[in-house]
């Protein structure tokens, strides 16, 4: 399996990216001005500046790769280009433009395992500090846990542990074990201290560690 794979376990990753960017726009319609500006689990960002983000997948193939092409490879800059951009835009076209992106789009056409996780881990990283739970489908968080992203080093808080999920039968690698729901796993994975708090086992000090 690699970031194109379009196509796992008999479902349509592609299918899979356009409902969770609905589920998170339908989330977006009912926020309140002050919730847009509400700080996310991604470090620095508020909910609009997340939601700025993901238009990335809003923007033909064509004119993704001329950006990243001007910001010499980096993700780093070609996001802070796309957050500046994005302050001039009302919370009203910021959710305007991102529902056009649902169904398509840079991510979902050339890297759907990518675009997948991004947008999940996205989502949560919203619904989270807004206390706004959901139950993501057990088929979403498989795809994501099987291949984390690779820019985000998940080696680097994996190697050595053992992680149990315990409402779906998903397992991965040897060592102390760190239990949890399967969404907290996949956002410890990702990086997010918060999700510590849903972990248990003789790993998640270390995993602790490795977070702070």
């Amino acid at each position: 399996m690699n970031a194109l794979t379009a196509l796992v376990g008999g479902y349509d990753l592609r299918k899979e990216i356009a409902a969770e960017r609905l589920e998170l726009a339908n989330l977006l319609r009912d926020l309140s001005g002050k919730e847009w500006e509400t700080e996310t689990l991604c470090a620095g960002w508020r909910v609009r500046d997340v939601v700025a983000h993901l238009l990335y997948d809003a923007t033909p193939p064509p004119i993704y790769l001329y950006d990243i092409v001007r910001a010499g490879g980096s993700t780093e800059r070609l996001n802070d280009r796309y957050l500046r951009k994005a302050e001039s835009f009302t919370t009203a076209e910021l959710l305007t433009r991102f529902e056009l992106s649902i169904g398509s789009g840079f991510g979902a056409t050339t890297a759907p395992r990518l675009a997948l996780y991004d947008v999940l881990v996205h989502h949560q990283d919203i619904r989270r500090p807004l206390g706004r739970p959901r139950t993501v489908p057990e088929r979403r968080l498989r795809a994501v846990l099987d291949y984390p992203d690779p820019f985000v080093h998940p080696t680097r808080r994996m190697r050595g542990l053992r992680f149990e999920a315990t409402d779906i039968n998903w397992t991965n690698g040897d060592g102390a074990a760190v239990r949890g729901p399967a969404e907290a796993i996949v956002m410890a994975i990702a990086g997010r201290p918060t999700a510590l708090r849903d972990l248990t086992g003789d790993g998640v000090e270390e995993l602790t560690r490795r977070l702070t």
